[in-house]
């Protein structure tokens, strides 16, 4: 926890002093930049306002000397005629200047990106030669953005979520650490469970029709899909419809003051369900079914520890805010919320612990619920 008070109060710090300079008008750096374009993204989270996300920058063509100044100048001039509101800084050093455009109004976007962009040009053409033009190209994002999760690699708009990818470079040591803690693991269990693995196998074939597998696309990290694996536990050609009402349901009920629970008020996903083979409940109480996940860690698809991993048709409804959880961490096969509540949340709740496990990881905390996962599992407590 102190970890996680540390990393909030350094991310409010560098966001006060973002701000005190923005207040300045003085053009931000590259990391004051993209901590604004953070705070921006969770204002308009909470406050449902649009935000529109401008980038200039310099061509091929352009050495990198000029274009720096031309970005410079460009920056200058924007401030010049700009709303306090508006975000001007390095969305990269000296080779790309970022716009943010924030409390817009949540109507039609192409008119507010036509006036916009008009704005912008007349003001420019006042103080840039034609063939500075030609040095330039100018990029607009809306957020929140549409996620196209027919794009199996990105659906999301990665100009929008820089600040992700840059805060796990600056981990690199660390997430080397846990990759290599992944592969060990993973390897080591999958040769000394293959005995396990074969009478599992032989179990579900002698108990129902189907493939020993459940194989099912899923949402990792950054949004790219991946093929999720299970030891079959459901009856062969089951209704997927059932569970996506039951998701739809769940994600609809996360206000309420009594959410979807149990006969015993207790568990928060489907039971009683006749879709299960008898081989496939004993699976699933016991968790059995989630070992052929360590083929996706071993791939590099999952880790070890890290949120679940989303369906695709649970994306789909999510809210803008929800989509941090597929973007801060690698989902993996044991973590915070299965260790600490597993089915005891609403869906809300198990989004910000998987927030606040992204926030606060370290390869300590990894080890910590690696540890607690066996008496989670020993419990049964949620395993449905």
């Amino acid at each position: 926890m102190s970890s996680l008070r540390n990393d909030r109060d350094s991310a409010l710090s560098a966001g006060a002093n973002a701000q005190r300079k923005r207040a300045k008008r003085d053009v931000l750096s590259e990391e004051e930049f993209r901590q604004m374009l953070a705070l921006e993204r969770k204002r308009s989270e909470r406050t449902k306002a649009p935000f529109l996300l401008m980038l200039a920058e310099c061509t091929a063509a352009a050495n990198h000397e000029s274009e720096a100044a031309t970005l410079g100048k460009m920056g200058s001039v924007l401030f010049n005629d700009s709303r306090d509101t508006d975000v001007i800084g390095w969305y990269h050093d000296g080779s790309a200047l970022g716009v943010l455009f924030t409390g817009l109004s949540a109507g039609e976007r192409g008119p507010i990106l036509e006036k916009i962009a008009g704005r912008v040009k007349s003001k420019l053409e006042r103080d840039f030669a034609p063939d500075q033009w030609q040095q330039v190209r100018f990029s607009f994002h809306f957020f929140p953005d549409d996620w196209d999760l027919s794009n199996l690699d990105d659906p999301g708009n990665p100009s929008l979520n820089v600040d992700a990818t840059v805060a796990a470079k600056r981990k690199r040591i660390p997430l080397a650490f846990k990759r290599l803690i992944d592969i060990v693991f993973s390897s080591v269990v999958l040769i000394v469970c293959l005995p396990l693995f074969l009478w599992i196998a032989l179990a579900i074939k002698a108990s129902s029709k189907g493939p020993v597998f459940f194989r099912q696309r899923r949402i990792g990290q950054y949004g790219k899909q991946f093929v999720f694996l299970k030891f079959r536990s459901m009856y062969e050609n089951n209704e997927v419809l059932v569970h996506k009402n039951f998701v739809t349901e769940l994600f609809a009920h996360t206000t309420l003051e009594k959410p979807l629970r149990d006969e015993r008020n207790e568990l928060y996903k489907t039971q009683n369900d006749n879709r299960f083979t008898r081989v496939g409940r004993f699976l699933r109480r016991t968790s059995m079914d989630e070992l052929p996940q360590l083929l996706n860690v071993l791939k590099g698809e999952m880790s070890l520890v890290g949120p679940r991993p989303a369906i695709p048709y649970e994306v789909e409804i999510y809210q803008t805010w929800h989509r941090r959880r597929v973007l801060t961490a690698k989902p993996g096969i044991t973590g915070i919320w299965q260790v600490a509540e597993r089915s005891r949340v609403k869906f809300d709740e198990m989004v910000r612990m998987d927030l606040r496990y992204a926030m606060a990881w370290s390869p300590w905390l990894d080890l910590k619920i690696l540890l607690l996962t066996p008496f989670a599992v020993f419990r049964g407590s949620g395993a449905f």
